[in-house]
């Protein structure tokens, strides 16, 4: 008897496995990254920390550094669906309680102690401090399209562009200088939800006033 014709064997990954995946790839290197460091992390380590080969991380992602990309996305994705449900003529600090606050350095690792410790590497290692800077580059648009139908105006108006690229800016340095300040020996997880909900809103704060 001839055998079948065609392709055998697993099926193809869902897009949402696939999204899976990365996101797992995303938090082993994040350990990693935290344990031990970058330069002494491979790709093989990341690999075998999830289960799968050096080459699949590979075909996730491009660099070790890269493989963190989906949690510092997952922050931004945060941040603009609150931006979607804040509603008009609620102040802008207002936009931020603690369980936002800390589920944004949450994001970026299994717990907000090592999305801390991610960030505050951005500092002294180049190739994440250029996935971090990208990450929030590419979130000015969705943060200009948030305000926009918010404010009921287009997309590419100037004004909700410009507040969105100053909101971008007060986010960004607001969780840089949490991440950078707070003490690596702190892990009572109210005390850290309380600062970063109070740096983040300090930060708005100032932003809403604007330049004078």
């Amino acid at each position: 008897m001839t055998a079948p014709s065609g392709r055998t064997g697993r099926p193809p990954l869902t897009e949402a496995r696939k999204a899976e995946i990365r996101l797992e790839i995303a938090r082993a290197a994040v350990e990693l990254f935290v344990a031990q460091g970058v330069a002494a992390t491979t790709g093989e380590q990341i690999g075998r920390a999830v289960g799968v080969s050096a080459r699949t991380v590979w075909r996730y992602f491009p660099s070790k550094e890269s493989c963190v990309r989906p949690l510092f996305s997952a922050g931004i994705d945060v941040i603009a669906a609150r931006l979607r449900e804040w509603r008009p003529g609620h102040p802008l600090p207002e936009l931020f309680d603690p369980a936002l606050a800390t589920g944004l350095l949450a994001a970026t690792g299994p717990d907000g102690a090592t999305g801390s410790a991610l960030v505050r590497l951005t500092r002294t290692e180049p190739g994440l401090r250029a996935i971090w800077l990208q990450t929030y580059d590419e979130a000015e648009p969705a943060f200009a399209r948030a305000l926009a139908d918010r404010a009921g105006l287009p997309a590419d108006d100037l004004r909700p562009m410009i507040q969105a690229a100053m909101l971008n800016a007060a986010l960004r340095a607001a969780v840089e200088r949490f991440a950078w300040s707070v003490s690596e020996s702190v892990t009572d997880a109210g005390v850290g939800e309380a600062e970063v909900a109070e740096t983040l809103r300090s930060a708005l704060a100032i932003a809403a006033e604007g330049v004078s």
